[in-house]
């Protein structure tokens, strides 16, 4: 930083400069990306509350009662009125709460987590985090957790076991109504990382698609991890984390002497109200019928990308559950495809079990973008 500042018209032409280095969603490019453009209610929303700090709540009480009505609107979503929670910054930070929750509640020395082989990274975090012991459960035919390895893994020092609904790099939803049995039953935290088809799978079950449970309809069902900045349309960073009982919260709580209120059990202390107000906005503004719009959209757009990768001579490793398509090749290497499609601009990403080309059609995806892309696919075969 020099001694004396450059000017206001300086200081935005670089700033264009560095955002013309980066891809956007808008071009239609971007295929390997949870995230997607945020709706413009939700970005109007976000900037009237830049200085918000849900960090200290009692100075923005407006933005408290705002977070306390989307975790209201979030529970009955996912099958339960009154839950605790907040809106914080992504499934990263929602599962190491779940996690710290889970051991704190427990009791039980040398702690043990139970996650399915497909589970997101962030459960690697929160177990190095938190002194905690990764035990990976297998996978199905399908995709999806094995109970029965689930049922194999437990032991005196489980704390914790972990179901996804809408996994992360394939969108499978797991067996979580077998999940909430098993833990229900021996009284061990069940955590939903529903991050992904949170938003999701409510609006199309009942619509020609039939979703098992996987929500706090379930008795064994303890927290819920939901983003809105994916399928919910609102700005990055947005997350929430939902438990069906308020002493998971406070167990983790610490005094905050300083603050207006006396106790945290965020892992942040200051938080943005942005991403509140972003999440509110865009929930009373679309309603279910809005984003049950959404979410079928993409489903259209996906049965279509999976049709067209077929027909194109690659091999679909499974059928779509969700907006995620993968698919490999006999002839090429995944890298190999995912170069190539590079080259002409597309940015995919490629899962890792099984190595597979993993496209997420997310909402900024349209019709033309599928046509395009599958034009170019079938050109990288010949």
């Amino acid at each position: 930083m020099d001694d004396k500042g450059i000017s206001k018209n300086e200081v935005f032409e670089t700033l264009r400069n560095f955002k013309e280095q980066d891809m956007t969603h808008r071009s239609g490019k971007i295929l390997g990306s949870m995230c997607t453009c945020p709706h413009e209610v939700g970005v109007k929303a976000y900037c009237m509350f830049l200085e918000s700090n849900l960090g200290d709540p009692g100075l923005f009480q407006g933005t408290k009662t705002m977070e306390d009505e989307v975790i209201a609107m979030l529970g009955n979503l996912l099958g339960k009125n009154n839950v605790y929670g907040h809106i914080i910054t992504g499934g990263t930070e929602a599962n190491i709460m779940a996690m710290r929750a889970a051991r704190n509640s427990s009791g039980i020395k040398n702690p043990e987590i139970i996650v399915p082989k497909s589970a997101h990274f962030s459960f690697k975090k929160a177990a190095d985090m938190l002194c905690l012991k990764i035990k990976e459960a297998k996978l199905d035919d399908n995709y999806c957790v094995d109970v029965e390895s689930v049922n194999d893994l437990l032991s005196n020092h489980t704390i914790a076991v972990v179901g996804i609904a809408g996994t992360t790099e394939l969108g499978k939803v797991d067996p979580i109504e077998e999940l909430s049995n098993i833990c229900f039953e021996n009284e061990i935290f069940l955590h939903v990382d529903a991050a992904f088809g949170g938003f999701s799978i409510p609006f199309l079950n009942g619509r020609g698609y039939n979703f098992p449970k996987f929500d706090f309809s379930l008795q064994g069902v303890c927290s819920i991890t939901i983003d809105p900045h994916k399928m919910g349309l609102t700005p990055i960073p947005t997350g929430g984390i939902l438990f069906r009982d308020k002493s998971y919260l406070d167990v983790m709580s610490i005094e905050t002497p300083y603050l207006t209120e006396d106790r945290q059990s965020t892992i942040v202390g200051t938080r943005t109200g942005a991403s509140t107000a972003a999440t509110w906005a865009l929930m009373k503004y679309l309603g279910r019928n809005g984003y049950r719009k959404v979410a079928e959209r993409c489903m259209e757009h996906t049965r279509l990308l999976a049709q067209g990768v077929k027909d194109s001579g690659f091999i679909l490793v499974t059928e779509p559950q969700l907006n995620i398509v993968a698919f490999n090749s006999r002839e090429m290497t995944v890298w190999e495809i995912a170069d190539r499609l590079k080259e002409r601009g597309w940015a995919v990403s490629i899962s890792s079990y099984p190595q597979a080309i993993r496209i997420i059609v997310m909402p900024h995806l349209n019709k033309e973008h599928i046509e395009s892309f599958l034009t170019d696919l079938r050109e990288i075969r010949i």
